[in-house]
């Protein structure tokens, strides 16, 4: 008997903690979306608190092909962003670095010796 309550209490559990990230979902959904206005979403969340199973498999089925393209841009512009970064910190490739260094030297800016130290610094 008590091992079928632990397994009990365990189901509810995980039922529990899929209803919260179903919820989290949601309501992250809910202000990714420009294109729903502000009372309608006062509305979804109000309906999530007083009724919270229904209003949240409701939701799912009315507005789940919209919420996947959202969340599929959401992740892709996040993706961008942080690739944009990365170049932007990574700076320049060694071939960018010793083509600058090389029009450097070609301008008289700096002598072939401070050319070479650049080049090899570079490519290191």
């Amino acid at each position: 008997m008590y091992f079928w309550e632990i397994l009990g209490w365990m189901l509810w559990a995980t039922v529990f903690i899929g209803y919260l990230f179903a919820l989290f979902a949601i309501i992250g959904d809910l202000f990714r979306d420009r294109g729903l206005s502000g009372w309608w979403k006062a509305l979804w969340v109000i309906f999530l608190v007083f009724l919270p199973f229904l209003t949240a498999l409701v939701y799912l089925v009315a507005r789940g092909q919209g919420m996947a393209a959202r969340s599929s841009t959401a992740a892709r512009e996040a993706e961008d962003a942080a690739q944009s970064y990365i170049r932007d910190v990574a700076g320049k490739t060694p071939a960018e670095e010793i083509a600058a260094a090389a029009a450097l030297r070609e301008a008289g800016t700096i002598s072939t010796e401070e050319f070479e130290q650049l080049k090899a610094k570079a490519l290191s």
